[in-house]
Order: C-alpha cells, then structure tokens, then sequence
C-alpha cells in the first residue's frame, strides 16, 4: 500500500498539532513541510503521523506529534536564534530547530542515536545548522550560552546548571516531575517558570527520581 506522507503530514497538522492550541504560523508551516516519515525506522513509516510515541531504540521513543507542536511554539523561535537540544532522538526536532533558528547544537547520550539522527538530518537535506555531539547534558560543562534550550526527554528536577546557560531573555522547555502526571514548563533566564501542559514522556538517562523504598 502507497502511504500518501503529505496528506497524512497535513491531517497531523489539521487534526492533532492545531487542536492542542499550536497556533504558531511558524511551527505549522515547519510540521507542514518537514518529511517526518524519514525520521522513523522503516517498520513504523506508516505510523509517522499518528498521535503515538513511537520507539527509536535504546529504550528511547519519539515524541508525540502534538507535544512537539507545543514544545516548538513555547520556545517562539527568532531566526537568529542559537538553541541547545538536549536529546537528539532521531534528529527529527533537531531538524525543526534548525528551520526556525539560526544554529542548532545538540546533545545526545547514546552514540547510536546521534550517528542515526545525523544520518536521518542528512538524507533528508535538513540540518546543515544542526551539529550533533555525544555528550551527557548532566555532565556536560560548557561556557557557552543560548536563547533557548530545548529538552527532549523528562527530568525528575530541572538541573541548576541548565539555566547557567541561558542568555538574558533565554527560555527552556522541559518536561518535569512523576510519571504519570509531569508538567511540561518554560523556565526562564530569570528564574521565573511557567506552567504550560500536563504530559508524560520517558526520562533522560540520569534524570529519573530516586527509587522510594516503602516499609
């Protein structure tokens, strides 16, 4: 069966990504375009468009289209933005980043992840201001700083030295707290945080609360 992907790419759009208040023309235009189907593993094409996590190996999945929408609109990307990613995944985001801001520098844990998003960025011809290292984001220790971070996986607690690396006016979205309520948030330069969305996605390697052990 022929999977017409531009259809499907405009349905997502239409029915998933503009419902869940992702009004951001920007955004919309990019989650239009961008050919997500390249980004999946051959055995989950069909299912590129549907409002389901989807795995990418080594325990990671990929986002739900809808969260990606509001993440995207909640960083209201400027063209000569640089972004920080932290979790590369299969470099389908990192390709959004790199369409709405000026430079693109993420940070993935698992090597074959960030080979994958690489090879995923450059079949499709996107991402030419998209760099990818391996590197743990809760070890990585850098002086540069960005206008916005952008968090592709939950953490437990948002790290202290991730606001460090914020410029004035910087924003980052995560998704923080206990599965299976989290609250997906946009921290400020100022330390200033806004509640945006519930959700509930998988842990960054590190990043999970401590066990609780109960008498």
């Amino acid at each position: 069966m022929t999977i017409d992907y531009s259809h499907a790419r405009e349905m997502m759009v239409e029915q998933q990504v503009r419902p869940w208040d992702v009004l951001d023309l920007r955004v919309l235009d990019v989650l239009a375009r961008l050919p997500r189907e390249a980004f999946v593993a051959e055995s989950h094409k069909a299912l590129a468009y549907a409002d389901i996590e989807l795995p990418l190996g080594h325990g990671q999945k990929m986002m739900k289209p809808v969260v990606e929408g509001r993440m995207l609109q909640a960083l209201d990307l400027q063209p000569g933005d640089e972004v920080l990613e932290i979790g590369s995944g299969s470099g389908f985001v990192s390709a959004c980043l790199g369409e709405l801001a000026r430079e693109v520098l993420s940070l993935e844990i698992q090597p074959e992840l960030a080979e994958g998003a690489r090879r995923n960025l450059d079949a499709a011809r996107l991402g030419t201001n998209v760099r990818i290292e391996v590197a743990d984001a809760l070890q990585w220790q850098s002086p540069r700083q960005f206008d916005a971070i952008c968090v592709t996986a939950a953490v437990d607690t948002l790290p202290a030295q991730w606001l460090q690396w914020l410029r004035p006016g910087g924003r980052l979205f995560v998704v923080r707290g206990h599965s299976p309520v989290m609250e997906a948030v946009l921290a400020k330069a100022d330390g200033s945080i806004e509640s945006l969305f519930e959700t509930d996605i998988d842990y960054l390697r590190g990043a999970a609360p401590a066990p609780q052990f109960h008498l």
